[in-house]
This record gives C-alpha cells, sequence and structure tokens, in this order.
C-alpha cells in the first residue's frame, strides 16, 4: 500500500500535515511494507528537505499513490479519481459551500474518508486538532482582554513557535481580579484550561464563582447542566438534554453578571438553546467584555459572533444593542475573537499531535484488516455511492431542501 501527504492547496493557506516527518520514520518503520511518498509544498511548517533528510520521497505526482492524507478540503480539479482520501471536507452537516465538492467525490468514485468521522465504536472522536484549539483561543482572550483595557501587549501566537512560548509570555503578566467562564470539557475546553492552569489562575466551583469575591483571578469550567435548564421548570440531567434539547432554555446570565471573560469551548449541538443571547449582553449588570469564540458557531449559540475573524484580524467588537460590528475601543463594544481555523497558529505542535493520534488509532487499522471498524466507521463514500452511515447527505448532494441533520 503507498500512502501520499498531499499538498494543501485551500486559501488561505494551512501550514498543518497530517504526519511529519518523524511520524512518517516511525510509521515505516513499525509497517515496513508501507510506501511511502510526500507531495512537494512551500507552505507547509515542515521543508520538503526535512522530509528529504529523514530519507522519504518527495515528488510531485501522486497519481501512483494508493491512499492520500490531507489537512483540509481538497479543491475539486486536484482530486485524483479512484483513490482514498482523507481530510476534513466540511460537509457531513450539509455545508452548502462544500456540495459541490462531495459531489466531485462521488462522480469520480472516490473513497472519502473525514478526519471528523473517524470514531470509536461508541462513536466518540478519535483524532483532531480540538486541543490546539483551544490552546491558541485561550491564549488570544487574554491578549484581547489586554488590547481592550490596554493593560499590556501581547504578540499574536503565529509569530510565537511552540505553546510554552505562549505560556511564558502569558506567565509574565499581572491580572486584575477578573473572573474567567469557560463551557467545555472536551478537548477544545480542556485545551483552554491547560492555557489557565499553565497561568497558576486559580480554578473554583460554581458556587464559588458566582457567590464569591476574590482579589485574584480565577476561572471556571462549566458544563451543559450548568448553564441550561428546563423550560418547563422540573429537574433536568445531561441525558434529558442530550436527547431533548428544544425543551431547555440557557440561564447563562447568572454567569454574565459576574465574569469579565467569556471563553466558549463547548460542543454545540442541533436544537440545543442559544447559550449567550444579545439581550444578556444588553442587560446593565452584565459584566463580559471579551468573548472568546473558540467554538466559533456563526449565528449559533452565541450571539455576538456575528461573523467569523481571521488570524490576521482576529478581533472586532460587538455592539449589542445595536447588533453590528464596531470598533473593539468602542465604549460599549464586547471584544470578540471567533477565528475559525485556531489551530493554524501553531502548526508545528498542532501536526505533531495530530499525527500521533493519527497513527495510534487510524494507521493500525490499515494494515489489521480494520478489525475494530475505525475506517468503515469513517468512510462517508464509495464507488460512487454514500454509505450507510452518510446516506442522510443524499438530499444534500441532489440539491433539495435541507432535511435535519442526525445527532
Amino acid at each position: 500500500m503507498k500512502f501520499g501527504i498531499i499538498k494543501e492547496r485551500k486559501n488561505p493557506p494551512d501550514r498543518r500535515v497530517v504526519f511529519t516527518p518523524e511520524e512518517l520514520v516511525r510509521l515505516k518503520k513499525e509497517h515496513p511494507d508501507a510506501e511511502i511518498k510526500v507531495e512537494s509544498s512551500d507552505i507547509r511548517i515542515f521543508s520538503d528537505q526535512e522530509y528529504t533528510r529523514a530519507g522519504l520521497e518527495v515528488a510531485v505526482d501522486m497519481t501512483d499513490c494508493d491512499v492520500l492524507f490531507g489537512v483540509k478540503e481538497v479543491p475539486v480539479d486536484a482530486l485524483i479519481p479512484g483513490k482514498k482520501y482523507f481530510f476534513f471536507s466540511h460537509t457531513i452537516k450539509k455545508q452548502p459551500h462544500n456540495r459541490k465538492l462531495l459531489q466531485a467525490v462521488l462522480e469520480k468514485k472516490i473513497d472519502l474518508y473525514d478526519h471528523e468521522t473517524i470514531v470509536d465504536k461508541n462513536f466518540k472522536r478519535l483524532i483532531g486538532f480540538g486541543r490546539y484549539a483551544g490552546i491558541v483561543g485561550a491564549y488570544n482572550g487574554i491578549r484581547a482582554f489586554g488590547i481592550k483595557f490596554e493593560l499590556f501587549s501581547l504578540p499574536k501566537a503565529e509569530t510565537l513557535a511552540h505553546k510554552e512560548d505562549l505560556v511564558q509570555r502569558l506567565k509574565r503578566l499581572v491580572l486584575p481580579p477578573i473572573k474567567i467562564v469557560l463551557t467545555g470539557h472536551g478537548k477544545v475546553g480542556n485545551g483552554a484550561k491547560e492555557i489557565l492552569d499553565a497561568m497558576k489562575i486559580k480554578e473554583v466551583s460554581v458556587d464559588d464563582y458566582l457567590n464569591k469575591a476574590y482579589d485574584c483571578p480565577v476561572y471556571t469550567q462549566i458544563d451543559v447542566m450548568d448553564y441550561n435548564k428546563r423550560i418547563d421548570g422540573n429537574e433536568g440531567s445531561k441525558q434529558d438534554f442530550y436527547e431533548n434539547p428544544e425543551v431547555y432554555v440557557s440561564n447563562f446570565e447568572r454567569f454574565t453578571k459576574v465574569s469579565d471573560i467569556f471563553m466558549a469551548g463547548h460542543f454545540y449541538g442541533n436544537d440545543a438553546p442559544v447559550i449567550l443571547t444579545r439581550e444578556m449582553l444588553c442587560a446593565p449588570d452584565n459584566k463580559i467584555k471579551v468573548v472568546a469564540d473558540i467554538s466559533c458557531d456563526v449565528d449559533g449559540p452565541i450571539e455576538s459572533t456575528i461573523k467569523a475573524s481571521t488570524i490576521a484580524d482576529p478581533l472586532y467588537g460587538y455592539h449589542p444593542s445595536k447588533n453590528e460590528e464596531v470598533d473593539v475601543f468602542h465604549p460599549a463594544a464586547i471584544v470578540v475573537m471567533a477565528v475559525d481555523n485556531l489551530p493554524c497558529e501553531l502548526p508545528k505542535d498542532a501536526s505533531e499531535g495530530f499525527g500521533e493520534m493519527f497513527m495510534k488509532h487510524v494507521v493500525p487499522a490499515f494494515f489489521n484488516g480494520d478489525k475494530d471498524g475505525i475506517l468503515q466507521r469513517a468512510k462517508i463514500t464509495e464507488n460512487g455511492e454514500l454509505t450507510e452511515r452518510f446516506r442522510y447527505l443524499q438530499d444534500y448532494i441532489n440539491g433539495y431542501e435541507l432535511e435535519k441533520i442526525p445527532v
């Protein structure tokens, strides 16, 4: 079997890669029968020379590869018919801008595996860049606070090489006694927690956070039942919330009254209630001045996220009463950080972490007959058709009215 590491062709350029030179050497050592080729790239965080020095073939023609690994969507005209591809296709939620991509995948009889669909037998995701989104997002949130109140100036994360460089810059800061609320206990939320803990910011319980005053910065990490309640007033549960999200409403306003920074690292499911509403931000007792929307769902559960921001221009001001973008220094502005490709700011660390996960969870499946069903569950298309798990995408491919997406 011949594996190929493809060049990233999407704009803006993405410097990440699925496998570092070190991981490919390890792959070859553990599976001597595997052949490996790396497509030449002038933007990748690891240069062609680094792969060559590791004894790997670098070329421009990838047509002899069986399996091709990339990070972002592959442009339609660059897809090689009849191959197996792994990349983030951004199609499984019926994203309109990628309908033509999935149509082309089917027309070219490509077997598509999406990094998002690589799950275990309980359908828990096995790989992703979430941790690094959380790390960079938390850093950017602290940076935004410093800019908004002209307290300190941190360099952009993209100018620093490693996570430890971010941490060292943050450790030098002397923060006022602010309160930070963090949503999410997954890879994204826990990535943000890594940064807050590295800064030695004190973690406190929800009750203490809501009711006590502190003379130092503190944070609390909250879960869905901390900021949602049943509309009918009955006692809810996490399982009930996941099964019946439409009968819940956000009670996040109790956090808006005491928080200075909101870091959003949650997963947002279909039909779940809006978490942070415009009304909450308009309330006279709202204290939140910085929203680091790491999850970045535009027009989603955080109503101040009216657009995604960019690595080049990561911050914008949101005027809640006018529901419009304003300058970050406007007196009424909530500063929003909503970069939708945060891991790109730490491409080396993110690539190293991603490759390690891929080697652990995915590569063995190619050599053990896929005994755990990893590849079969992840496969979206096969021989020009959708697989059973992804048949719900047929109307999306046909261009019909979009149906509800299965949870």
